[in-house]
């Protein structure tokens, strides 16, 4: 097993100032308002960024009367890693910080490591969140991450919404569906305070040479930040830049949000209709981003379709209304009676899952589903789309013939979720059907997609 790269508090820059607890605080107040005695998860490596911020947050919440409880995520990617954690578990219990150790198990992917890594360490930390019920996870992005992800945005293409980069707070969602709050509040200090802080106190921290491997995009990024400095283009002015692109995003999303509440109708069961003339009326810009919203929401997706192809979308719609109905993202975009109906693709959706008695599981990414209990049924409990022969089989055996199912557009109807056994239907909620014995109490509850605050209707952080 080989050992961390421990680098000694003395290797902080010296003309770098810490960063104090005012400063932090000042920080935080744009994330609240925090709850009474606030319970802080912490993200933390190893690395000085994280452990700055362990140090900062726990500070922060005492004098709140909370308290701070650091998560590793334990990946095993590198030979050093769980000695990583253990080295990091060690310094935080000297300064009265909790500390937990969260293994990543299973296969590890062969390409797009970062990414997976990523993915899994959120999934990991939300999780942890929600199973103790914490409502905010702090991670310690910093200056320069915030400027590598302005670069890495750049060169993909992205409009106003990418070139905002990493938001201040955003919404994650845990795999039951549950929701808590990632708050990054150093995205405008520079690492070197970061650094300057611990060797304040005289921590040490751990030195990842993963950070200096080129294979990674953003860690050529990082490097090349040096050089476009040199041609004005410094970190800071990055960040900046990223700032002022979120604040135009909120005043783009206040637009957004005030176009869907008199143009959108959505439906507890998973599709909106639209009013085509009123979302037409409205500015390009605002129009475009409800356009994106939607097919999100409904898409099942973390983010929207590929910027391009809603563009030209949107174009065609604003051109004139149209004859027929298109797919993208996952959603169906139907001409119906002079509006929009927007729903989901029937085989875009999320393949079966098994549920057990008492489970509560996030389906489709876009339903919180729920099984009783005392639920009972033969065999597996399984909750997939309805299709085209879960529509024929009510029809059969609903006492009004089916008559249910006219409350639903028949667009939308097969990607419904339903519960079924080996037996067949058991519950399908959105049709108010429950075989009884077995389906009663079974739950969809549609939640939208999407990982960013507010949903259909409210603002993106």
């Amino acid at each position: 097993m080989n050992s961390p790269r421990i680098v000694p508090p003395g290797s902080a820059p010296g003309d770098a100032a810490p960063l104090r607890a005012g400063e932090f605080a000042r920080l935080m107040a744009p994330a609240g308002p925090f709850e009474p005695a606030p319970h802080l998860a912490v993200a933390v490596s190893g690395g000085p960024d994280s452990l700055a911020l362990s140090l900062l947050a726990a500070s922060w919440a005492r004098r709140r009367k909370g308290r701070v409880t650091a998560l590793t995520v334990e990946h095993g990617l590198r030979a050093e890693s769980a000695a990583e954690a253990r080295q990091a578990g060690r310094w935080l219990k000297t300064h009265g910080i909790s500390h937990r150790i969260l293994p990543w198990r299973g296969e590890k992917p062969a390409s797009g490591v970062q990414a997976a890594a990523r993915e899994a360490r959120l999934r990991h930390l939300a999780d942890w969140c929600v199973r103790h019920r914490v409502l905010h996870l702090l991670t310690a992005h910093q200056m320069e991450d915030q400027a590598a992800t302005v670069l890495l945005r750049l060169s993909a293409g992205s409009g106003g919404d990418g070139l905002a980069a990493m938001p201040l707070v955003q919404d994650l969602r845990a795999p039951d569906g549950a929701g808590i709050r990632l708050i990054r509040p150093l995205l405008a200090i520079p690492e070197a305070r970061l650094k300057a802080t611990l060797g304040n106190r005289g921590q040490a921290w751990i030195d990842d040479p993963s950070n200096r491997d080129r294979s990674y995009a953003r860690t050529r990024l990082t490097v090349a930040l040096d050089a476009l400095g040199g041609e004005g283009m410094s970190v800071a002015r990055l960040a900046r830049a990223a700032h002022r692109a979120g604040s135009d995003r909120a005043a783009l999303d206040s637009a957004c949000g005030e176009l869907l509440s008199r143009a959108a109708a959505p439906h507890p069961a998973g599709f909106v209709t639209l009013d085509w003339a009123c979302w037409r009326a409205a500015p390009e810009a605002v129009s475009l981003r409800a356009l994106i919203r939607l097919l999100t929401a409904v898409g099942g997706r973390p983010f929207g379709p590929r910027l391009e192809r809603v563009e030209r979308l949107s174009e065609s719609l604003r051109a004139a209304y149209p004859a027929r109905a298109v797919t993208l993202g996952g959603c169906r975009i139907i001409p119906r009676r002079g509006a929009l109906l927007i729903c989901r693709e029937p085989g875009a959706a999320e393949a079966a899952l098994t549920l057990k008695p008492g489970e509560r599981r996030l389906w489709d990414n876009r339903y919180r589903v729920h099984v009783p209990r005392r639920a009972e049924f033969r065999g597996a409990c399984m909750l997939g789309r309805l299709g085209s022969d879960g529509i024929a089989a009510l029809r059969r055996t609903m006492a009004d013939g089916g008559r249910a199912l006219e409350t639903i557009p028949a667009p939308a109807r097969p990607a419904l979720p339903a519960f079924r056994d080996l037996d067949g239907l058991l519950a399908v909620p959105h049709l108010r059907y429950a075989r009884s014995p077995g389906g009663d109490g079974c739950e969809a509850q549609y939640i939208g997609a999407g990982n960013r605050t507010g949903g259909v209707f409210g603002p993106v952080a």
